[in-house]
């Protein structure tokens, strides 16, 4: 899967797009990321890629010109894959979301920055609007690197367990269940003993209804829409009631 970034900030992806998992599989050509430097569009000497709003107000806001050229030079007119440009604006970034653009070969990544970017761009270039939560950072860069490890840890081969994405919070619609690992007994804390009793369809239903207590002490919204099944829905009416 090819990543194509846009961004006046290319140095800031480096440390981490060169380190663990990502750089293991972009060595292994699972993954490719391009950084295209949007400054190195700009038509005058001084390489400006911002100006004063029209209407007047605070801030600065980044110009059409360079982004066009940059997208469309890199993408085609108009794109060939999707355009996502980060923003507090945009839908909230989730598990779902993740798996959809998973299934991209191409994504577009555009980080905005000062104020906000020329309406046009948003209407004329943009094909989707993508935020990571209720709060405002002061450029796309950080939220481009979420969805970057976010996507691609679910691709095939990405990760050294191909199941272990799918054990993953979200990834089910509940909450990961606890995980232990040597040694047995620490400090007197002890490992459950069902973990350590070899039966895997008594551990299989031990971390389902660890999933589901933690789903329902830590994040009951998530509950109605994680396909429960009876025996689910069982255990949760015991837990209720014992609250």
């Amino acid at each position: 899967m090819r990543f194509d970034i846009f961004t006046l900030l290319p140095e800031t992806f480096a440390p981490y797009l060169q380190a663990s998992i990502l750089q293991k599989a972009a060595e292994r050509g699972l993954l490719e990321f391009v950084l295209h430097n949007i400054r190195d569009h700009a038509h005058d000497k001084h390489h400006t890629t911002d100006d004063t709003p029209y209407g007047g107000g605070g801030g600065m806001v980044m110009k059409p010109e360079p982004i066009f050229e940059a997208v469309e030079n890199a993408l085609g007119s108009p794109p060939l894959c999707p355009v996502i440009l980060l923003t507090p604006q945009g839908r909230v970034f989730n598990q779902k979301i993740a798996i959809e653009l998973a299934g991209q070969p191409q994504i577009g990544l555009l980080c905005g920055r000062y104020e906000g970017i020329d309406e046009r761009i948003r209407e004329h270039l943009v094909t989707d609007e993508i935020s990571i939560g209720d709060y405002v950072l002061t450029g796309g860069e950080l939220p481009a690197l979420i969805l970057i490890d976010a996507i691609a840890r679910l691709l095939p081969g990405v990760l050294g367990d191909p199941d272990g994405a799918m054990d993953d919070s979200h990834a089910s619609g509940l909450l990961e269940y606890p995980h232990y690992t040597r040694p047995a007994e620490y400090r007197g804390w002890e490992v459950p003993e069902t973990l350590l009793s070899g039966d895997h369809g008594k551990i299989a239903r031990w971390r389902r209804d660890q999933s589901l207590q933690r789903t329902l002490a830590k994040r009951p919204d998530m509950l109605p829409n994680a396909g429960l099944s009876e025996a689910d829905q069982k255990f949760l009416e015991s837990l209720k009631r014992k609250m």
